[in-house]
């Protein structure tokens, strides 16, 4: 399949302030956020021209740049309206919002307090992040030998660009070996989470979630968990262990680019395309397009 690389594009990137030409952002190769994994950033979603839950994701991306020790130089509602504008520029309605802050390559060293902190805004068309075959019958995983650390050892609440290294290596194996996605266990052996997506267990009509303690708390996650409770559908957080998704029946997946994705296999483990699967994946997709849930280019 021919992909236009990500650096040779039509368009513009909203950088530092301003609207440049896509090909024209770019940083140095003695950027911190390079070297030293200095960077944060968020996924986000437009559909029909608004993002959906735009302010808490860049209230979380401001915090996960504070949990790594800089400031980013701009308000929430700056990068909000930085996000809408550059949405509205690249003319796109359905489309996915890439805000993402670094540590500059003023200093280059593992200390860089004094580095400029940058932000930038990407957007570009991004269909469903799996085919509509695999959404039918559900994705395949296998288990990733890579583990979530303790919240001791890594920023673990924050959405930082270093924390997403093993999960590259774990979608990388699981596509190698012929599979879509990997799920990860944490530190403890505990089932955590994909490599960017939330997991979910439908056991006797309850929907069950690992408790996110050392991984993130998706806004995805927690709209999904929302919509179960508005249908009357109990959601437990808990611990959950390798052996509890032997007693469910319906296993789905939860992200910006995932959405709601049905999982069919978990190794030599097979489950269904269930009805509650079925019915989140209807209830997440009249979500995101309710005029009040959304933000808007045109606001």
């Amino acid at each position: 399949m021919s992909v236009l690389p990500f650096d040779d594009r039509d368009g513009t990137i909203w950088f530092d302030g301003k609207l440049v030409p896509w090909r024209d952002a770019r940083l140095h190769v003695l950027t911190h956020g390079l070297h030293y994994a200095s960077c944060v950033f968020e996924g986000e979603r437009a559909y029909e021209g608004q993002i959906f839950k735009m302010t808490e994701h860049n209230e979380r991306l401001v915090k996960s740049a504070e949990i790594l020790g800089f400031e980013i130089p701009y308000s929430v509602a700056e990068i909000d309206a930085a996000c809408l504008q550059t949405l509205q520029a690249m003319k796109l309605k359905d489309a996915y919002v890439r805000p993402v802050a670094w540590r500059g390559s003023e200093m280059m060293g593992v200390a860089a307090q004094h580095n400029k902190i940058h932000l930038a805004i990407a957007v570009w068309e991004w269909p469903s992040y799996f085919s509509p075959e695999l959404l039918e019958k559900g994705i395949r995983l296998c288990w990733s030998k890579w583990k979530r650390p303790s919240p001791e050892t890594a920023p673990t609440n924050s959405k930082a660009a270093g924390l997403y290294m093993i999960c590259t290596l774990s979608k990388h194996e699981a596509e190698r070996t012929g599979y879509a996605d990997a799920l990860m266990l944490d530190y403890r052996g505990q089932v955590a989470e994909c490599t960017g997506a939330n997991v979910f267990l439908v056991i006797d009509g309850e929907i069950h979630t690992p408790t996110p303690d050392c991984f993130l708390d998706g806004i995805t996650r927690r709209t999904a968990m929302e919509l179960a409770r508005r249908r009357g559908i109990k959601v437990v957080e808990r611990a959950i262990w390798p052996d509890d998704l032997k007693k469910a029946s319906e296993i789905f997946i939860t992200g910006t680019a995932a959405e709601v994705t049905p999982v069919g296999e978990i190794g030599d483990l097979k489950f269904t395309v269930g009805a509650i699967t079925r019915q989140m994946r209807t209830d997440y997709a009249a979500e995101v397009r309710k005029p009040a849930r959304r933000q808007s280019a045109a606001e």
